[in-house]
């Protein structure tokens, strides 16, 4: 296949999957993909085996959710708007309003709705005040109990997404302690709790055990449904953007040139100013790979190899699946990446190629 493409491997998202149902069996919680990570469809039929249903940002993701993925729809938004709201409700088997206001601009229309509240703890694990939802004036949902005991009649849920790459469950712990603290007056008059994502549980030498007995605990002891949101939990490590070097030159540092852009492609890179990953990553040779783009700071990062670099030389950046394929753009022209799975036996096959004509029908 013609680079640059993602290549999802199965075998890779199944050992996730396999985590993701020993979770869901031993403790009793429920897992929903979320889709603003990761909306690749042509792959939901193998992972709606291992998980419960998709949880949305939009109307669009709800779409997606309930007609690709079978099981549960979870509908949540910052804010919906009010022409959206009827598409929402027939698409989804729950709605979650970001606030109160929210949920009385729409209470009448969603009165036949299952329906929840998404509850803002102030604590986060998140380091990079970009992503941190507990950050100050956040907009992401109520903070206030007293706020939010006018309204528990009107909802059935709580949503509480908190944690981000969290990879320490003894930080889980101590936050849902937290929450317990704060929120468990009104926690045990719901149905059903949404913990969120952002827990780093199919991560390597993570604490399963614990993690399951914590989920069971926390249900047993508020007669709740419990509700996970895994992203990258789910797709980690599954999938790698193949790349071609293009060109390469010295200007004080080995550069090489290749067919793809993080502006375009990995966006979270630049946003979040992280470095690409490529294994093995060792040898004599180090080299900046750099994206195609116009933009200066287009770089994937700074690598070894076994020998110098030369155009045709094919690259694997890992770890490439999760708020990528979501977030490519057209910047610069720069070709859209296909999407191509390798299945279980081995074989692989293309599912997406992008043309100029799908460069030109996004613009007008």
């Amino acid at each position: 296949m013609q680079t640059p493409y993602y290549l999802i491997d199965k075998s890779r998202l199944a050992h996730n999957m396999e985590l993701i149902a020993r979770l869901r069996e031993a403790s009793g919680a429920k897992a929903l993909l979320a889709l603003k990570c990761f909306a690749t469809w042509s792959v939901f039929d193998f992972m709606s085996d291992y998980m419960d249903g998709t949880t949305s940002s939009s109307l669009f993701e709800v779409k997606l959710g309930r007609e690709k993925f079978p099981g549960e729809t979870h509908a949540y938004s910052v804010a919906w708007a009010e022409h959206e709201i009827a598409e929402v409700l027939a698409n989804s088997d729950k709605v979650i309003f970001n606030t109160t206001g929210q949920l009385s601009r729409f209470e009448e229309q969603s009165r036949d709705h299952v329906r929840g509240l998404r509850v803002n703890p102030g604590v986060s694990t998140s380091s990079f005040d970009l992503a941190d939802p507990a950050r100050p004036f956040s907009r992401l949902g109520e903070h206030d109990p007293a706020v939010i005991e006018p309204f528990v009649d009107q909802i059935s849920g709580f949503m509480f997404h908190n944690n981000c790459e969290n990879a320490d469950f003894d930080r889980f712990d101590a936050m849902l302690n937290d929450i317990e603290a704060r929120f468990g007056h009104l926690i045990r008059r719901m149905d059903w709790i949404s913990l969120g994502g952002g827990i780093h549980f199919t991560g390597a030498d993570y604490p399963l055990d614990r993690l399951t007995e914590r989920l069971k605990r926390f249900a047993g002891q508020n007669e709740v449904q419990v509700y996970l949101e895994p992203g990258e939990a789910a797709i980690t490590n599954s999938t790698t953007l193949e790349l071609t070097v293009l060109d390469t030159l010295h200007n004080g540092k080995n550069l090489a040139i290749v067919d793809s852009s993080i502006e375009a492609h990995m966006l979270d890179l630049l946003i979040y100013r992280e470095s690409a990953k490529v294994a093995p990553n060792t040898g004599p040779e180090e080299w900046m790979v750099c994206g195609k783009s116009c933009l200066a700071g287009d770089i994937f990062g700074e690598f070894r190899f076994p020998a110098p670099l030369k155009p045709g030389d094919r690259l694997s950046i890992q770890d490439a699946a999760g708020y990528t394929m979501v977030k490519k753009n057209w910047f610069n022209g720069v070709q859209m990446p296909s999407i191509a799975i390798r299945e279980l036996d081995g074989s692989e096959r293309l599912v997406r190629d992008f043309t100029f004509e799908d460069f030109t029908s996004a613009l007008s």
